[in-house]
């Protein structure tokens, strides 16, 4: 791959400067990469290289054309960058950064290139079980090679002890007699025994009187040194050592007693090169089963991965042609399994993403979820159009925002305005009513209309004083919480009600002189104060306990209005 630095040059010569797009092959790397990304367009991606061209003697850094479209407005550098990151696999923070030698370094780990490389998914289960297959075979056996090679050694333990047996019950009458013809006669016997490669019978001054090699016998017996510590088994001993001619020996050991007397002591030696070969002979089988099971399993698992990633490519397929809009691309849906189910499901998903982009370009410019429900239900109704009726106001805000947000991070503003606006809305849906619209650190609740309910009154008070229930058990552990200084005003009256605004933005909303008042009324409500009007006050008087405060003026008003601030519902006798 050329560098960024040659590559940018190749788009200089040959530069026509016409109205024209620039041809494909100027499209490349940091150009066509944007213009793939519906950054910059084809005129942007022109005037970039027009001004390029001018520069072209002072081209001395590899990314300038991202440079000089960032210099022009055309993107911005955080995009530029994160666009060389993605098409090349980099972790580069800035258009500063040597680019070029990041790319070669990369180039340059032949591994790295490997793992970044997009790998099939076919190709991925393929891997994937060869590793399961090949790690459990070698698992299995390497288990069963232990096992064997444990079992063949006490195999060979029990033949030892058997001999030692017959040594030792034979041979203490004539080690007494000093009758070494007899003990040789009696040691020679073992010879016929295969991997017996010595028996030796040692009097108690420690001198060799029978052995297998009669050159020995009369020496005195000379020690083993073992290569593991001494075992001992009752009346027998073994341990193992290596013979002067390399051969892993056992020796078995165990005392001639006669009448409690110790008279000596017989020594079998067995050889345990035999399990080794064995093994090995066994680990060569075992190597040549796993072959044929991995590749058996390498070329089921690739048969399995193209039976099932198929179906997938498909499913990426219509992903892609849902994307550019084309909803009725259908996928194949004849597998009776989980997959086919898939395609069933995928096939209804994009019905109705067809159905929901039909009213997306009818009904696209309204806001709010359930304002968008019943134009589903009755598209054709006419409170849409604007009408009169009768609803309760609820307006919260924060007081003091502004210096509070002044002091502290950003971060920590967005959680605590997430965490308000989360417990207004909940509550006001609760309630019946909707939310309509978030002004800055204010919230517009809505009751009574688009859906009419006749205690919409009573709905809007309920879900104050829950809301504000709510702000103060949140806030609670925090002195400096937003959450604490909360006011809300309701008022209730006539609104008109429709959809507002221009063929650009439009909004399902409610204006009106109650919405005005509503809002000023907010101005009179501190922190934790729920402010009513007049109206709200005679409608409910007798299950609201209030605090009636001084009249205040408020703007739009010519004389002081009355303001009553709910303290609580009363409780009805005999609840």
């Amino acid at each position: 791959m050329p560098s960024f630095l040659h590559q940018i040059k190749a788009l200089v010569p040959g530069f026509k400067r016409d109205s024209s797009p620039p041809p494909e092959d100027q499209r490349t790397l940091i150009g066509r990469l944007l213009k793939e990304k519906e950054i910059v367009t084809d005129e942007q991606l022109r005037r970039a290289l027009d001004v390029q061209q001018e520069r072209r003697a002072q081209l001395t850094h590899p990314l300038q054309l991202g440079m000089i479209m960032v210099e022009l407005g055309f993107a911005e550098e955080d995009e530029v960058v994160r666009v060389i990151n993605e098409h090349y696999r980099l972790s580069a923070t800035s258009l500063s950064d040597n680019v070029d030698e990041l790319i070669r370094k990369k180039k340059g780990v032949p591994l790295l290139r490997i793992l970044t490389h997009p790998m099939p998914m076919w190709l991925q289960l393929s891997v994937i079980t060869t590793l399961i297959i090949a790690g459990t075979i070698v698992s299995l056996s390497l288990i069963t090679l232990k096992e064997q090679r444990e079992q063949l050694y006490q195999q060979t333990v029990k033949i030892g002890k058997v001999s030692l047996n017959y040594f030792t019950n034979n041979a203490g009458i004539l080690l007494l007699e000093d009758n070494v013809l007899k003990l040789n006669n009696l040691i020679t016997e073992a010879t016929s025994v295969e991997g017996i490669r010595y028996a030796a019978i040692i009097d108690q001054n420690g001198v060799i009187r029978a052995h297998t090699n009669h050159s020995l016998i009369g020496e005195r017996f000379a020690p083993f040194h073992p290569v593991s510590p001494a075992v001992r088994d009752g009346d027998h001993s073994y341990f193992d050592f290596v013979s002067d001619t390399g051969e892993n020996i056992l020796n078995l050991s165990r005392h001639i007693v006669l009448k409690g007397t110790v008279l000596g002591e017989v020594h079998v030696g067995i050889s345990l090169d035999f399990i080794e070969e064995l093994v090995s002979d066994r680990s060569t089988d075992l190597i040549l089963v796993s072959l044929i099971t991995v590749f058996s399993g390498i070329f089921i698992a690739v048969l399995f991965g193209l039976h099932f990633t198929r179906p997938i490519s498909k499913l990426v397929q219509a992903t892609r042609e849902i994307s550019k809009g084309n909803y009725h691309f259908k996928v194949d849906q004849t597998r009776k399994d989980e997959i086919g189910n898939l395609a069933h499901s995928f096939n209804k998903m994009s019905h109705e993403l067809w159905v929901k982009s039909l009213m997306q370009k009818s009904f696209g410019k309204y806001v709010g979820t359930e304002v968008l429900e019943m134009i589903m239900v009755n598209p054709e109704s006419e409170w849409l159009k604007g009408r009169k009726s009768q609803a309760t106001i609820l307006f919260t805000d924060i007081r003091g925002f502004t210096a509070y947000s002044k002091n502290k991070e950003p971060e920590e503003v967005v959680d605590r305005l997430n965490e308000y606006f989360e417990i207004a809305t909940n509550t006001i849906l609760k309630y019946g009513g909707y939310v309509d619209k978030f002004v800055g650190d204010a919230v517009l609740g809505v009751f009574g209309v688009p859906i009419h309910h006749e205690d919409h009154l009573e709905r809007a008070v309920q879900a104050a004083l829950e809301m504000n229930k709510g702000f103060c058990e949140t806030g609670r552990d925090c002195s400096e919480s937003l959450l604490n200084s909360v006011g809300i005003s309701i008022n209730t009256g006539v609104v008109v009600s429709g959809n507002i605004g221009s063929q650009v933005k439009m909004e399902y909303t409610v204006i009106g002189d109650t919405v005005n008042i509503a809002s000023r009324l907010n101005a009179l409500a501190g922190p934790g104060d729920i402010i009513v009007s007049t109206v709200i006050y005679e409608a409910l008087k007798d299950v609201l306990e209030v605090e009636i405060r001084p009249p205040q003026q408020i703007k739009g008003r010519t004389h002081p209005v009355p303001v009553y601030n709910i303290i609580r519902i009363k409780e009805k006798k005999g609840a």
